[in-house]
């Protein structure tokens, strides 16, 4: 019998996932608790989502608690999306971040990475441009959902994913396996480093210092000005003077924080540490 999620339950649910990863659930979806969690109940031959609170909160089990986040995470992502963003930062923004440092080298956080796509288009980007060809780099993608994770690790796409890769792109660095699947070349892959990393963990987020640059695009959107606050703090403390920030195209970080200057670069705003 399909467990149903009362209202009560809803709110205690919805505060308990605000409370561990800072994601707002509004209460206009309480069928998405619904839809992303009602097949793990059943997995765990639990009788209601009380129970699956229960054991979530008391058990201290943090593989329960990483499945939970994968449930409840969104992880719509693609090669190459709103390009323009990634087009400014090697064109525009690496010359100038190096130019301020003593070595030809950089290092890039990809805060909310999901399956893979923008670290590793940034990866064959900055190979392919070139003023950026013979850089030195380093790109650390972080995400709240280990289930993402590995499979950004594994490095393989359908074409959907492919769907705006350019024909130069596809060709120098994918290979087709089977009928439908691309995996991703060596040299790319080993470009990029991937770790878990919930935004609202100061501990962990301490381990992500001096860096250049940091992509968090269209992450904020699930957060609430609260958390929204916290997480820009993060972002900024982990980057070094100079550094820049990029979010995503339809955000602002205008009454989120001024710790931040934002700067117009070819119609897009970069967000610099000054």
């Amino acid at each position: 019998m399909t467990a149903i999620l009362k209202d009560e339950t809803f709110i205690k649910f919805r505060d308990f996932i605000y409370e561990k990863s800072g994601i707002f659930i509004p209460d206009t979806k309480k069928y998405f608790i619904e839809n992303r969690l009602g097949k793990r109940l059943e997995e765990k031959n639990l009788n209601s989502y009380d129970d699956y609170l229960y054991l979530l909160k008391l058990s201290n089990d943090k593989e329960e608690m990483k499945v939970l986040f994968d449930k409840i995470t969104t992880n719509e992502t693609f090669f190459f999306r709103e390009v323009k963003q990634l087009e400014v930062f090697v064109s525009c923004e690496v010359p100038k971040l190096i130019a301020k440092k003593s070595t030809p080298s950089l290092k890039i956080w990809c805060a909310a990475s999901s399956t893979g796509e923008e670290p590793y288009t940034l990866a064959m980007m900055l190979m392919e441009n070139p003023k950026t060809s013979a850089l030195k780099f380093e790109i650390t993608a972080s995400d709240i959902s280990d289930a993402v994770l590995q499979k950004a690790q594994t490095a393989s796409y359908g074409q959907y994913a492919l769907r705006n890769v350019p024909d130069v792109y596809l060709k120098k660095y994918f290979k087709l396996n089977g009928s439908t699947n691309y995996v991703l070349a060596p040299a790319i892959r080993s470009k990029v480093k991937f770790t878990q990393i919930n935004l609202l963990d100061e501990r962990r987020i301490k381990a992500m210092r001096d860096i250049d640059a940091i992509f968090c695009r269209n992450v904020l959107i699930y957060f609430d000005k609260k958390a929204k606050i916290k997480v820009v703090e993060n972002l900024y403390e982990a980057l070094r003077p100079g550094g820049c920030l990029f979010i995503g195209m339809a955000e602002s970080l205008h009454d989120i924080t001024r710790l931040l200057k934002p700067a117009v670069m070819d119609k897009t705003v970069v967000y610099q540490k000054v």
